[in-house]
């Protein structure tokens, strides 16, 4: 019998929760799984992959960059009418997709802007007599949580309603105690999956030496601003590629087009962005877990500047973490100016070759084998 996967998955700022549970999907189909995605954030060509059916609930985003609120598409903030339509589709595709596994993405250990879809969806999945399992998806590093008894709810939720917490990681790499810090407490249905990288892609038709991304481009004009001031100070020889992000503003991308030199392109995305760093002799990015799985993939060198914005922690950990497996060079957001990126860089482009890459980046099939061996 085909199992049916129901799989949640709520994006806010950047792609990368969506862009990691899409390629889990696709290795779900390949294994002969029937997958049903339901995302709630902002279309993004591509995502989800062919064959997997997609119910698009309607689009909320963050409020800003400390994800304190939420709005729709149009930027107005959501109301109870708002949020009660989207719980009633949400539960109407979860009884319409009859699932033997609910994956949701993040929740309980973040996503809680969306409990009030969740929290239904999930009382009315533990009511059942003959329920589906139902796994926590989870990348390696969680956010640090400052709010007293935030893990204690997360512990609680997770025992009352999931039966595992699949992260997506190497365990040799980080583990969930590492950012997590009442792991012990889910030890026994904790299950590790492995790194959920893209397969390695062709070589991209173009190439430049420096390709600079900041993501979905939300909150990334920081960075390309200092990337473009930094280009000046660099050898013209150099050829660049600035990709601003699909969620970059007009009004920021309109400026950047206007500071580009003949050797430097500017580009809001590339679906072949990995076959681009396969090229390149240096990525620049931030430091999330997609980017950073596209430059270990394709074998360049990284310059990582983790995002750090409103408290944001989990990037800097990844980044120092993988500066320390002499696998990526780190410049802090905050020493960000055009001098300072045209040092790192010119540091990054003289410094030995990187490392021989040893982590697990077969997560995708990792946790499609662990979603098909569920009793």
């Amino acid at each position: 019998m085909t199992r049916r996967v129901f799989f949640y998955v709520q994006h806010l700022l950047g792609i990368g929760h969506l862009a990691r549970a899409s390629h889990v999907a696709d290795a779900m189909v390949r294994a002969g799984m029937q997958v049903t995605v339901i995302t709630g954030g902002a279309p993004v060509a591509g995502f989800p992959g062919p064959g997997v059916a997609h119910v698009a609930l309607p689009e909320i985003r963050a409020g800003d960059a400390g994800f304190s609120g939420l709005t729709d598409a149009a930027g107005t903030p959501v109301g109870d009418t708002f949020k009660a339509n989207r719980r009633d589709l949400l539960l109407a595709a979860y009884h319409a997709a009859r699932p033997d596994v609910v994956m949701i993405e993040a929740f309980p250990f973040g996503r809680r802007q969306v409990r009030f879809e969740l929290i239904p969806l999930l009382q009315v999945i533990h009511a059942e007599t003959l329920r589906p399992r139902v796994v926590a998806s989870v990348r390696d590093i969680l956010q640090e949580r400052a709010k007293p008894g935030r893990d204690e709810e997360t512990v609680t939720l997770a025992r009352t309603y999931f039966d595992h917490v699949l992260v997506h990681g190497d365990p040799a790499f980080v583990r969930l105690e590492d950012t997590f810090p009442l792991a012990a407490d889910l030890a026994d249905m904790t299950l590790y999956g492995g790194i959920v990288a893209a397969p390695l892609p062709a070589p991209a038709p173009d190439r430049f030496d420096i390709v600079v991304s900041a993501g979905g481009g939300a909150v990334g004009a920081a960075l390309l601003n200092a990337a473009a001031g930094a280009i000046d100070l660099l050898p013209d020889t150099l050829t660049w590629c600035l990709i601003g992000g699909i969620n970059m503003p007009e009004t920021d991308f309109a400026s950047l087009q206007a500071r580009m030199p003949a050797h430097a392109t500017l580009t809001r995305f590339r679906r072949d962005f990995g076959g681009l760093l396969r090229n390149a002799t240096l990525s620049v990015s931030q430091a999330g877990y997609n980017t950073v799985c596209d430059a270990l993939t394709a074998g360049c060198r990284s310059l990582l500047v983790p995002f750090a914005a409103g408290g944001e922690t989990e990037q800097t950990l990844r980044a120092t973490r993988l500066a320390g497996l002499g696998l990526a060079h780190v410049l802090p957001e905050t020493d960000l100016s055009p001098a300072r990126m045209a040092t790192a860089i010119a540091e990054a482009l003289t410094a030995p070759a990187p490392l021989p890459n040893t982590l697990d980046l077969n997560g995708a099939d990792g946790a499609a084998r662990l979603i098909a061996d569920l009793p």
